[in-house]
């Protein structure tokens, strides 16, 4: 999909639906806006169901502030021209009320963003001071944070307000904004989360600088044609269940002992197609495509486990809430969860990036799932289905520890318990 190609008023209906299937705004909350190059701003109706809007919903506002449509534009149309009049380079604004961000607009606070890596550390964001909905006053508040280079500002009492140069960018902001604020809120039934220092944030920026050669395939297998297709729909499904987001988030799967397919860099999850997945064959990968800056890693896992033939590496809001509070998970839950996942495996952040053979070493029959500090989830499995389920069954495992841990004292499976499950189900 070119996103870019749509016509403004289907970007913002496409992206509209998004946040309200995900249950960041409701049926009247939420506007989103769109300058074109003539000037013209596209914007969500006033009051209308954000459920079902169609590209012919859409209101058009001439540079002269002549209306054209079927409906009055956003109340907060204000805020939105004043945005575009005050920076140029910002073509597109999303204001919704996702929960988690409400909930820090409430206590008038900017949530922990350096407990995982982020590029919203790059953007920056703000806290503008509580004004009437539609006021002129309300656009001048959030323009007083907008002027300073933020792309990102929290209303107070209100909700969040993502700028850029176009529609998906700010949808990407906001959508990773409201997950680190839900992630917050999380870990902090576990402890207080543990904030990434400048160092480790610039470790960041050597993953993926690995040189891959490139090669163009001849041929596509039958298998690799299935697999491909396989793949999309268990990425699909990870976005849908909140275990991927639009720009994280890889899947891989073998296809023999020194080839694989991978996730490509920096393409939305929501819509990934079979073409756009990326052949690795030793160092070389499919040519004109770009995968996963995490390849390196899976190469690795491959090479030294010919029994992996699938690969996940995600970051799932509970699971997430012990990697950045540093808590042990235990697997002893449910004997579903410890049939499955037996010992979860915890490395130091950065693991990943400066010592990957420590993460391969550590993946074992008896600890299939490793988390990495303040940075992700890593599945792996005999087959596709095998680590999606195996990263379903750890976050289901984290969820229900963290709720089990706001309303009692947890009660693990015993040792003896645990013995009679490796023999009923022959477990080493």
């Amino acid at each position: 999909m070119n996103f870019n190609l749509m016509h403004p008023a289907e970007q913002i209906v496409l992206l509209l639906s998004r946040v309200y299937q995900k249950g960041l705004t409701t049926t009247s909350g939420g506007n989103l806006s769109i300058k074109d190059s003539e000037g013209v701003i596209w914007i969500t109706p006033s009051g209308i169901d954000k459920g079902s809007l169609t590209p012919a919903d859409i209101c058009k506002v001439l540079p002269d502030g002549t209306v054209i449509g079927k409906y009055r534009p956003s109340v907060e149309l204000p805020f939105h021209k004043l945005v575009y009049e005050t920076r140029p380079d910002v073509s597109a604004v999303l204001h919704a009320h996702p929960p988690a961000l409400v909930s820090y607009s409430l206590i008038r606070k900017i949530p922990e963003i350096k407990v995982i890596p982020s590029s919203l550390t790059k953007v920056g964001i703000g806290i503008a001071k509580y004004e009437v909905p539609g006021s002129d006053k309300l656009a001048q508040r959030i323009v007083h944070e907008i002027k300073k280079g933020l792309n990102v500002v929290i209303m107070e009492n209100h909700g969040v307000i993502t700028c850029a140069d176009n529609l998906f960018e700010a949808f990407k902001r906001f959508e990773t904004l409201n997950f680190i604020a839900g992630l917050n809120i999380t870990a902090s039934i576990l402890g207080k989360p543990e904030a990434l220092t400048e160092e480790q944030f610039e470790l960041q920026d050597l993953k993926g600088t690995d040189p891959l050669g490139e090669f163009i395939p001849t041929n596509y297998s039958s298998d690799e044609r299935t697999l491909r297709k396989e793949m999309c729909a268990l990425i699909h499904r990870a976005y849908d269940q909140n275990l991927f987001t639009s720009a994280q988030g890889t899947f891989s799967v073998r296809l023999d002992d020194h080839t694989f397919l991978i996730t490509p860099y920096n393409v939305d999850r929501k819509y990934i197609e079979p073409e756009d997945l990326v052949r690795i064959e030793f160092n070389y990968r499919e040519a004109g495509k770009t995968p996963s800056r995490s390849v390196g890693l899976h190469k690795l896992i491959y090479d030294e486990h010919p029994e992996i033939k699938a690969i996940t590496v995600a970051h799932p809001r509970h699971l997430l809430a012990f990697a950045i509070t540093h808590t042990p998970i235990d697997s002893r839950t449910i004997p579903e969860s410890y049939i499955s996942l037996r010992d979860v495996v915890r490395v130091p952040y950065g693991t990943n990036i400066s010592d990957p053979k420590k993460i391969s070493d550590s993946i074992t029959e008896h600890s299939p799932v490793v988390i990495v500090e303040n940075d992700s989830v890593i599945s792996t499995g005999s087959s596709l289905i095998n680590a999606f389920d195996r990263l379903e069954v750890a976050e289901f495992t984290a969820n229900t520890m963290i709720h089990a841990n706001m309303i009692g004292k947890t009660v693990m499976i015993s040792d003896k318990e645990v013995s009679d499950i490796n023999k009923a189900f022959h477990l080493k």
